[in-house]
């Protein structure tokens, strides 16, 4: 059964990457394509020796196959997709990409007849001059029609790659960038289109080249001779006919399943007292959508996020193990024993389940959409910062003075947490609460964060001795810092709403603020900060403290006040 259940896995994932792989290519193909008919906005002879080029990639034995295998593949998977998944109730951008993929085939079938099928059994000449001549004067509806598959295609494959990439680490910090692309392209290949379109109606164009050759053109087999048309009748008929009947197969399949599972159905429950009843197969997710009931899932439901993970409330023992990828996302956040993700869960028995991450019923959200996602997971540096001993130096402190006070500490804390890279989460009386390394690397984080720590605890210094004849006592400063995975997401109520992070690695950063007060430090940061950072240790006092909820002590380093910018200028060096 192991063998059997690994074998299962592996070959998932090798059906996963065999359609992103296919999709890649066939994106690639589309990029070099607009870019291509972009050429046109130079001229017709431009936009020709562009696809000298694209067609030395493509029309050659080893692209060709790589192309059409792609082609084949990828629509291969997103049938079985199709059929596979258990309920259609989805997120609009994934319907959206479903039926932008459903759609493209029926779109572009005549125009791979006109050009590639036509150019290999007929020799039918497929320049720009010729097609273009074809699509804008002789035939404009299939002109336009292409305009539209060209945009299906596209918007597909952005869909697709935003999918693919929405959490890698560096993606924020370049969407930007990729979404102008996906915006210029296609307008600067349609536009091309037109331009070419618009050159080779002109009379004066006549004169500019050899009209005869578009008129030999119309003379070849392809146009001309009955036998000819009617075999490309029989190969457009063969390939529409294939599609739909593909289609037609996944439609009956899952018409003949839902019949079929009707007989064989298991019970979801809810703490709510809600109960679903579907056909045994489906995942908690799906129960969840299919009932109707909010159910975070910022990945979509690929295994790659923990958001909609669930606690099992009866006989988890009993349930199906979680496979490879379910199994690495429940490591990774030390999930318990009866912790399940309920997009990877496909329930044998009657269960009953708690969502972890609850959808709030006052923002009244649709239960499908994107919106309802509370973040996601990344890798991240938290830094506390806190006054020691607020409390004595501000009692006998008229309000006002307090209040002066705060905001030049909120100045000086916020202006190095921005000048670092981080950005100031909230402020909680006397303490603050910065996040870095949403847009950057570990690595990248827990440097910035150091040198954050180094220009507060030099700031306050500088306060403290500007203001030492109104205060009762120095001025001094706590930090933690930690680093490690936390949810981050937009967090709140109404109108008070901000980005923030939740999780452990937020509740030991604070642990190590408190820690840095008990020590009579400035820094307390953890070890996986100092090993992330490169920060020279050495000569730093290390020692190991308890945390509330971890088995094990966790190492740290103390840092006092006169070494913080020492720590950071020998990381530098």
């Amino acid at each position: 059964m192991a063998t059997i259940a690994a074998t299962s896995i592996f070959s998932e994932r090798s059906i996963r990457r065999a359609r992103l792989g296919s999709g890649l290519v066939m994106f690639l193909f589309v990029l070099l394509h607009l870019s291509n008919h972009a050429l046109g906005l130079i001229s017709v002879q431009a936009a020709d020796d562009g696809r000298r080029l694209f067609l030395a990639i493509w029309r050659n034995p080893v692209g060709t196959v790589v192309f059409y295998g792609a082609i084949l593949t990828h629509i291969t998977l997103v049938l079985r997709s199709v059929y596979r998944r258990r309920s259609l109730v989805m997120p609009a951008a994934e319907m959206t990409q479903i039926v932008l993929g459903i759609a493209i085939p029926l779109l572009l079938i005549d125009h791979v007849i006109g050009t590639r099928i036509a150019h290999t059994l007929f020799r039918h000449r497929d320049d720009y001059e010729t097609i273009v001549r074809l699509l804008w004067i002789t035939s404009p509806a299939n002109g336009w029609r292409q305009v539209v598959a060209l945009l299906a295609v596209w918007t597909h494959g952005c869909i697709g790659l935003h999918f693919w990439l929405r959490y890698r680490p560096w993606y924020d910090s370049i969407a930007a960038m990729l979404l102008a692309v996906a915006i210029l392209l296609p307008v600067l290949g349609i536009l091309g289109f037109i331009e070419m379109g618009r050159t080779i109606a002109e009379p004066a164009y006549e004169g500019m080249v050899n009209t005869d050759r578009y008129q030999e053109n119309l003379n070849i087999r392809y146009y001309s001779d009955p036998e000819a048309q009617h075999q490309i009748a029989m190969i457009r008929a063969g390939l529409y006919g294939s599609f739909s009947g593909a289609l037609l197969i996944v439609v009956g399949a899952r018409t003949w399943r839902r019949w079929r599972e009707r007989v064989d159905q298991i019970t979801v429950r809810y703490p709510g007292g809600e109960a679903i009843s579907v056909p045994r197969g489906f995942t908690v997710l799906e129960a969840s959508r299919l009932g109707g009931l909010p159910h975070y899932s910022v990945c979509g439901g690929k295994g790659q996020c923990s958001t909609c993970r669930v606690q099992i409330l009866s006989r988890h023992e009993d349930l199906p193990p979680p496979d490879k990828l379910e199994h690495s996302t429940l490591k990774r956040i030390n999930a318990a024993p009866d912790v399940r993700l309920a997009c990877q869960l496909r329930p044998t028995h009657d269960v009953t389940v708690a969502p972890l991450l609850v959808a709030a019923p006052e923002t009244a959200l649709p239960p499908n959409t994107q919106e309802t996602s509370p973040g996601r997971e990344q890798e991240i540096t938290v830094l506390f910062c806190d006054i020691r001993h607020f409390t004595s130096l501000t009692e006998t402190r008229l309000p006002f003075d307090i209040v002066f006070l705060l905001n030049r500490y909120f100045a000086l804390v916020g202006n190095a947490v921005e000048k670092a890279g981080g950005r100031i989460d909230k402020f909680i009386g006397d303490g603050a609460m910065a996040l870095f390394g949403i847009g950057s690397s570990p690595e990248e984080a827990c440097r910035q964060a150091l040198a954050a720590a180094a220009a507060i605890v030099r700031d306050i210094d500088k306060l403290g001795a500007e203001l030492s004849d109104e205060l009762s006592m120095p001025l001094h400063i706590a930090i933690g810092i930690h680093t490690g995975p936390a949810v981050v997401g937009t967090l709140g109520y109404g109108r008070v709403r901000n980005l923030t992070a939740i999780g452990d690695t937020v509740n030991v950063a604070s642990r190590l603020e408190t820690a840095a007060k008990e020590f009579d430090a400035a820094i307390v940061i953890s070890e996986t900060v100092a090993n992330l950072s490169g920060a020279d240790t050495a000569g730093v006092e290390s020692r190991e403290i308890s945390v509330r909820g971890r088995a094990l002590p966790l190492k740290v380093y103390v840092i006092a006040s006169d070494k913080a910018a020492e720590l950071v200028e020998g990381k530098d060096a």
